[in-house]
């Protein structure tokens, strides 16, 4: 059983966290949930560990991080009010820094698939977007 006073905790750490940096983190959650779900899946289908198939299959692992981050966020976004501009907008800042990671493979640079790179470049490129429209971002979400 939780304490009288932690929902009144939780409501004030909701307060004093900007709609901004909550969106921020809620499509951080997603992203994540996204990755593992279909990074599972994928591991599954080809019967390896995540280390054998990012250099067995290093195309097919880029592409699953790809869209198991952007796939859930923008339908996260469109959940919660965001709009098919915003949603499809930021999808894309998502999507499109993984193209110098598969050229990476394809012209044999690297031999796996530089997954943790992609998605740490991924993030900061939706950090630049969510800033570049931090007004669009600042205000408080259709659905809460």
């Amino acid at each position: 059983m939780s304490h009288p006073h932690t929902f009144g905790r939780d409501r004030n750490l909701r307060r004093h966290l900007s709609p901004f940096w909550r969106h921020f983190w809620q499509m951080l959650a997603v992203m994540a949930t996204g990755m593992v779900g279909s990074a599972a899946i994928f591991l599954t289908i080809v019967g390896m560990d995540w280390d054998e198939a990012t250099v067995r299959r290093p195309t097919a692992s880029l592409l699953v991080i790809a869209a198991g981050m952007s796939v859930p966020m923008a339908a996260w976004m469109l959940h919660r009010g965001m709009g098919w501009k915003n949603s499809s907008e930021m999808a894309a800042v998502m999507v499109l820094p993984v193209i110098p990671f598969l050229c990476l493979v394809w012209f044999n640079v690297t031999t796996s698939a530089q997954c943790g790179a992609y998605c740490l470049i991924s993030i900061a490129a939706m950090l630049g977007l969510m800033l570049h429209r931090r007004s669009e971002y600042s205000m408080n979400m259709v659905r809460q």
